[in-house]
């Protein structure tokens, strides 16, 4: 069964054992891609790693979806912001940490093999893949779900090879940015007039795992809060923030009914800090605590 460390509020990794990736490693798709640890770390205050050339024995990508971190590979030092990934290369002696201030949150995989370095050729300095009317961000958070759960299930054959075909689909839909957005244009309408309402809620979707402010949202759909709020709340029945909270609570419903994990994890995934806070706020929405709508049928 999986490893999972601890050490951040609300952190999960994976570590996959020697003897797996060894095996692995020499099949037809592990030849080609394979995964040796894994993780999510929320808030990650006095996160700092330093490896020498001799421990660096995969690609490392590092996906921050907040705060603030740098990296430093042949002593030349960059930040990362949020919202940028960056692929640390192999066998280059490296570190890298949060800032103190505003410690980074981020998703975080070791990979290698055969086709690592084609995924990673190009994301050797911080990429910026920002929310936009067609992002998929958390369709591919959700995706980073799916191999993590998949591997915390144990390291059978079909998961290993269903983990690594989806991280095949992970890494290309960064490196083909533009083509990825691209296909969920298939799917829409002809473009109609402007929905600064419908705008605004696809980026709270974007986002739904930071704590936005009305300020970042109206000023990301260029309005003044107090105008948009009034556009919002006549179309929606409610306030932007009040329904980026029903968003938030929908995403820790699907969470609660579809994965195992901890409660306070979940609480850090959807950006609430306080999981008493979180429980509260979940328990007023939903009517129930979270532990007792996980112990409800549902379907």
């Amino acid at each position: 069964m999986a490893k999972i460390k601890s050490g951040f509020t609300g952190e999960r990794a994976i570590v996959l054992p020697t003897s797996i990736i060894d095996e692995f490693k020499n099949t037809d798709l592990g030849t080609l891609l394979h995964i040796t640890d894994i993780g999510f770390y929320p808030k990650a205050s006095f996160h700092f790693r330093k490896r020498s050339k001799e421990e660096v024995s995969q690609y490392i990508l590092i996906y921050c979806v907040e705060g603030e971190g740098w990296f430093e590979v042949d002593n030349q030092v960059q930040k990362v912001f949020a919202n940028q990934v960056v692929v640390l290369p192999k066998a280059k002696a490296h570190s890298y940490g949060t800032k103190s201030k505003n410690p980074w949150t981020i998703y975080w995989i070791h990979f290698d093999g055969e086709k690592a370095s084609f995924f990673a050729n190009g994301l050797e300095k911080p990429l910026l893949i920002s929310p936009e009317k067609d992002s998929r961000m958390e369709y591919r958070f959700k995706l980073f779900e799916e191999i993590f759960s998949t591997l915390k299930n144990g390291y059978g054959k079909n998961n290993l090879e269903f983990s690594i075909t989806a991280l095949f689909y992970f890494l290309g839909s960064i490196k083909y940015l533009s083509n990825y957005r691209g296909a969920s244009n298939t799917l829409q309408q002809p473009a109609q007039q402007r929905d600064v309402t419908d705008e605004a809620i696809h980026y709270m979707r974007e986002n739904v795992r930071k704590k936005l402010t009305l300020k970042e949202i109206s000023d990301y759909v260029g309005f003044s809060a107090s105008h948009f709020s009034g556009i919002f709340q006549r179309k929606t029945g409610h306030s932007p923030l009040n329904y980026l909270i029903h968003l938030k609570i929908q995403e820790a419903c699907h969470y609660l009914d579809f994965s195992d994990m901890k409660i306070n994890q979940i609480c850090m995934l959807v950006g609430f800090e306080d999981p008493f806070y979180f429980s509260r706020i979940f328990t007023k929405t939903m009517g129930s605590s979270p532990s007792d709508y996980r112990k409800k049928k549902k379907g």
